[in-house]
């Protein structure tokens, strides 16, 4: 399937644990001050990729933890990066996790979800979710893997479970 995107950085140590593959989405209707991808806003910015070379990728490195979808918005793309993420799961060769971050909240992606924007399907692939908009005046340097202390680091499985945002303590 076709991905708009930004960029990739082929091995991350700053976009959730471990080592990641991070695909950076174009396209992201927030603009929150501050943020540090604002290359990624313009919808019509970026490039086209498939979503099978960003698997070969992925899959070709027995060093990655795992994939991180960024952005931009991830969640503007839900359809592609669903099936990709559903893909990185079924792979058998060594284990690996799928991380996404959004500036919508959980709440609102499960609120709003229907069939055709997809919030579901994506969430239902993704493991650990940081969510929530960048919020300047709440930087810090000293939260892992998050911009602002708004941000909070989800477990997804367990949030769909219990029907609440479950976060993470320990990472």
């Amino acid at each position: 399937m076709e991905l708009r995107i930004a960029g990739f950085a082929q091995d991350s140590i700053v976009d959730g644990p471990g080592i990641r593959f991070t695909v950076f989405t174009q396209g992201c209707p927030h603009n929150c001050p501050g943020c540090h991808n604002p290359q990624t806003h313009d919808f019509n910015g970026g490039s086209i990729t498939d979503t099978d070379k960003i698997y070969e990728k992925v899959t070709s490195n027995p060093m990655l933890d795992g994939i991180t979808l960024s952005g931009g918005e991830p969640f503007c793309q839900c359809k592609p990066l669903a099936e990709l993420a559903s893909r990185i799961h079924g792979f058998k060769d060594f284990p690996l996790n799928v991380i996404a971050y959004t500036g919508y909240t959980f709440e609102y992606l499960i609120e709003n979800s229907n069939s055709e924007n997809g919030y579901m399907e994506l969430l239902k692939e993704v493991d650990f979710l940081i969510d929530g908009p960048f919020i300047l005046e709440q930087k810090s340097l000293d939260l892992h893997f998050r911009g602002s202390a708004n941000q909070r680091y989800i477990d997804v499985k367990k949030s769909l479970e219990q029907g609440k945002a479950v976060t993470v303590n320990d990472i």
